[in-house]
Formats: structure tokens, sequence, C-alpha cells
């Protein structure tokens, strides 16, 4: 039996890898340790799971080094997703980020190394903000980081925080860095699910700036793979690495608008525009390569055929959404001082 300890697991990719982890593998018992914040909730993890015997939950912050230590030293395999991991948001309210982010990230970190002879892995789930505007392309792991937003400059942080761990400590290491995810009970801050709620609603889809800005989108089930791959990979090929996630295709914020509106039978002047957000990120696209050299693996999901899943799953689970309607946009502070909702 493996015990797999989940920060950050009653969030969006948090909450979809656990139910992966209990499903395929009997034997595995899944730790959940998760602040419940906004964009945490435990309705993100299904009554299946909760009632599991293989699964346990905590309530609490990874900052909390005595909770921490207790959890990694049960556990074989840690993997932290806890973060705060909205762009706009950090923009007005950054502190919590560097709080969570980077500290919260030494807290696992330091507990990971006192109870190193025990832990196989620890895998940590950083993000391709880190990376700014590409500079080349496809972007692969080499690709300067360049954080653009203080969410991004955070991450960045957490990010050499941890293989400074691999350098210094020979911690089993993997740092993941994900392209945009999308895909069921993701918080309507986030640029698919809003649009899928405002059209639902028949409400403009707001888009920043022209729309031009693309990105890598990943399904989350494809990222939940991977992270599968990862954990049973051998450990020879994968410690100290870092790890590009995406499909190697970007598409335009723009384009998606459009995609969303053709497949729910909306009309494509169904869309707003407003300014660009500060720390834009131009483009973003993955290369592939050494995810599929250490890992086997590479996304199976068509853009299309993810946002057909995307948007069923949002018809058919209004209620948990329309609860967090007010929260679809936060306000942020320009360079002028002025005050924007995004």
């Amino acid at each position: 039996m493996k015990t797999i300890l989940v920060t950050g697991g009653a969030g969006f990719i948090g909450s979809h890898f656990v139910r992966r982890m209990l499903s395929n593998y009997p034997d595995y018992r899944v730790i959940v340790l998760d602040a419940l914040n906004y964009a945490g909730d435990p309705d993100n993890l299904t009554e299946e799971v909760r009632n599991n015997p293989r699964f346990s939950f905590w309530w609490g912050n990874v900052r909390n080094a005595e909770m921490v230590d207790e959890l990694v030293s049960m556990s074989d395999v840690v993997i932290h997703f806890a973060a705060e991991s909205h762009v706009a948001r950090s923009i007005y309210d950054n502190v919590v980020f560097y709080e969570t982010d980077v500290l919260g990230t030494h807290t696992i970190a330091n507990a990971v190394l006192r109870h190193q002879n025990r832990i196989e892995r620890f895998i940590h789930i950083s993000t391709s903000e880190v990376y700014g505007t590409a500079v080349s392309s496809p972007m692969a792991e080499d690709h300067p980081l360049n954080p653009m937003s203080p969410y991004a400059s955070a991450k960045a942080g957490a990010d050499r925080l941890v293989y400074s761990y691999w350098t210094t400590y020979g911690l089993p290491t993997v740092i993941i860095r994900p392209f945009n995810n999308y895909g069921g009970n993701q918080h309507l801050e986030k640029v698919i699910p809003r649009f899928i709620t405002n059209a639902l609603r028949d409400q403009p889809l707001t888009i920043h700036g022209d729309g031009s800005s693309s990105r890598d989108w990943l399904f989350v089930e494809d990222h939940c793979a991977a992270l599968d791959r990862v954990i049973h990979a051998p450990i020879e090929k994968v410690r100290g690495q870092e790890i590009n996630l995406g499909t190697g295709i970007d598409t335009s914020v723009a384009d998606i608008a459009r995609m969303v509106l053709k497949l729910l039978g909306k009309p494509d002047t169904l869309t707003v525009n407003m300014g660009d957000r500060p720390g834009q990120v131009a483009r973003h696209i993955s290369s592939t390569e050494k995810a599929k050299r250490l890992l086997d693996w590479q996304a199976t999901t068509k853009l299309e055929d993810g946002l057909v899943k995307t948007i069923e799953w949002y018809q058919r689970n209004p209620a948990w959404w329309e609860r967090r309607l007010w929260m679809v946009s936060v306000p942020i502070k320009t360079r002028e001082g002025k005050i924007e909702y995004h």
C-alpha cells in the first residue's frame, strides 16, 4: 500500500487527481490537506471519494509546519498542488500569494527533508506562467524564467526553491510545469469556465485586449494522467527534473470564445472587449519532447473534444457554479491607479 499526500486536493486539478488515484489504485491511500479557501471546496471531492475508507481529509494551511510534518511522516509520495493561482487576483492583493506559494512550499520542502528516508518522490506543481511570454517556440524546460505577474513570480520562487532542495539535499524532487488547464469544476475566475457560464446565461464573453493572446490548453484529465506517470516512472528518470505538460498547440483567447459560442449555438456577437490585463502573457506553447521521453506521455484530448466535455459538465452542474457568480471578476489596480474589474 502506498500513501499519497495531496496538498490542495480540494481544488480544481487536485480533486481530479485524487479521484483518479482512488479509482485506479485500490491499494493506495490518499491524504488531502486543504485550507478550503475560496477556490478549494469539499464539493469538488465527490461523495464516493469522501466515503472511501482509503481517503482522509485534513483541514489546514500548508504553512502549518507541525501539521505538515505529521502528514508527510505518514506518506510515501508528496504531490504539492496547494497555491494561490489567479493572475488578476495577484495584481491587487498579492501578499497571500507569497505566503502560500513560497512560504507554503518552503514548509512542505522542509518536512520532506526531515522525512527523506521515507519519501519516494516529492512532486511540485509549478506553472508555465514562470516562463512569461514565449521567446522561443515551442517553450522547452530551459526557456528563460521571466514571470510577468505577482502570481507568476511567487510560483517562480517556489519552483526554484524546490530545485534548490534537489541540488543541496538530493531530495527526490520532480517539478511539473503545466500549461493552461481546463475542465469540470474549475473556478469561474478562469477564462474557459467564465466564457461557458456567461454564454449559458446569454451574458457577454469579456475578452482582454484584442483576444490575440494565445495559450496551450491542457485538458485536466490529460494532466492527471501525466502525473500518474510521474508517480510510477523509474525514479532515476524523473528525479531532479523539470517537465512541461502541454499539447504543443496554442489557441488564442478570441478563438476559444468563438468555439464556446459555436458549441452552445450562441451568436458570435456575444463578446465584448476591454482593456488588456497588466502583466499579460502574449503567447504560451509547450514543448512536448521531454514529457514524451521521460514519461512516455502526450496529451490525447483534442481541444474541441475537451471543450465539449467541459461545457457538458457546467450544463449538468448549475448549482455548483451559480453560487460562485459573484466571484467571476476581481478588482485590479492599473499603473495609472485606476480600479478595473477583470
